[in-house]
């Protein structure tokens, strides 16, 4: 990324809690307007990292870069956090009326009367809660207190706003309809916006990028689809809904693909790699067709395999449907398709995908003995 455009940067950034490092970042730029989403299961350090950006978190070493001016020589802190606004998971609201709750971060700013009435205003609009203006912060239900504390955030028109997990504690519909509209306020005002979530869906609705952390560290980093289709490992691979991940073994080099052995099973992959490398192979379940016997699709595709169904599992608007074929496999299918199918547990199916929808990680080979 081109640190010309970026308006935040972290370099070699550590933070250490009882002399154990829990962060250790080398290098993260944030663009300019853009979404960066920070993923990871609990524990991978993505609300220590917003905490640290934001200077929250006192750092051990390293440093963060504002608008190219070091935070803390160039930038005092104190004037980097008057340009940020920070939400958790948790609204932290006063207990006055909710119009008080969003005007709190102008109050402290002394900005004129007017100014204020019409920014709290403004920001009470964008987030569908104008009717609510009056009404005590101690009587909003979780999705009210939310885009209260959203409202509030916006309403000192923060040139980065920070967000902790802010919809984990809210239900579907709720959920839903706040990203929508956080979605629509973040592109129509292009504040740059860092969140971290261990929703995977929530980060490919809002992030321009996605950083994948675990241990502390960002694993990958880069544009949605880059991520999601092309993990770096096989951590990466399983965290960002690639179901199927194979081990195997390549056995020949051909044009423009090669073939891989996996549990006994030729798999044909697009690329190049030599025999005896081994490799991972991923494959995302929305790539994966099933059917009863030979059809047009099927025979278009490279990878042709009988499987037994081991287990049906509703996910979403799909059903997951998880196959032995020698090796596991894992396709979505619609309740139509499984409905036409009369999928059930035990009966066999054709599998296939494509070798183009393989995406695979080619590892150092193991030396030998003496070597």
């Amino acid at each position: 990324m081109n640190s010309e455009g970026s308006i935040l940067e972290a370099r070699n950034l550590e933070v250490r809690r009882g002399g154990v490092s829990i962060l250790d970042i080398a290098h993260l730029e944030v663009p300019e307007g853009k979404v960066l989403c920070l993923i990871g299961p609990n524990g991978a350090g993505k609300s220590s990292l917003l905490l640290a950006l934001s200077c929250l978190l006192k750092s051990f070493r390293g440093e963060i870069v504002f608008k190219r001016k070091k935070v803390g020589s160039s930038y005092t802190a104190f004037d980097y956090r008057r340009n940020l606004a920070m939400v958790f998971q948790e609204p932290l609201l006063f207990d006055t009326t909710v119009f008080e709750n969003v005007a709190a971060g102008l109050r402290i700013r002394n900005v004129e009367r007017d100014f204020l009435k019409r920014t709290v205003d403004e920001c009470l609009d964008r987030f569908g809660i104008s009717h609510l203006a009056d009404r005590s912060a101690r009587k909003l239900s979780g999705g009210e207190a939310q885009r209260t504390s959203l409202a509030r955030a916006f309403a000192v028109r923060p040139e980065i706003i920070f967000l902790d997990e802010p919809f984990s504690s809210l239900d579907p519909p709720t959920r839903e309809s706040l990203i929508v509209d956080l979605d629509v306020i973040l592109k129509e005002t292009r504040t740059t916006g860092i969140m971290a979530t261990h929703d995977q869906m929530e980060a490919l609705r809002l992030s321009d990028r996605i950083a994948v952390m675990n241990g502390g560290k960002i694993i990958q980093e880069g544009v949605p689809a880059d991520v999601m289709n092309h993990p770096v490992d096989e951590f990466v691979a399983s965290f960002v809904g690639i179901e199927t991940v194979l081990a195997g073994k390549v056995t020949r080099r051909n044009i423009g693909t090669f073939t891989v052995s996996v549990a006994g099973r030729d798999i044909e992959a697009l690329g190049e790699a030599n025999p005896g490398e081994p490799v991972i192979l991923c494959i995302r379940p929305e790539n994966v067709t099933v059917a009863t016997g030979l059809s047009h699709e099927i025979t278009s595709a490279r990878n042709i395999f009988s499987g037994t169904v081991k287990k049906i599992v509703p996910s979403g608007a799909f059903y997951k449907i998880e196959l032995d074929c020698g090796f596991p496999l894992v396709a979505y299918v619609t309740n139509n398709a499984r409905e036409d199918l009369s999928m059930r547990e035990g009966m066999n199916l054709k599998a296939s995908f494509k070798a183009t929808a393989i995406h695979a990680i080619r590892k150092k080979s193991l030396p030998g003995p003496g070597e």
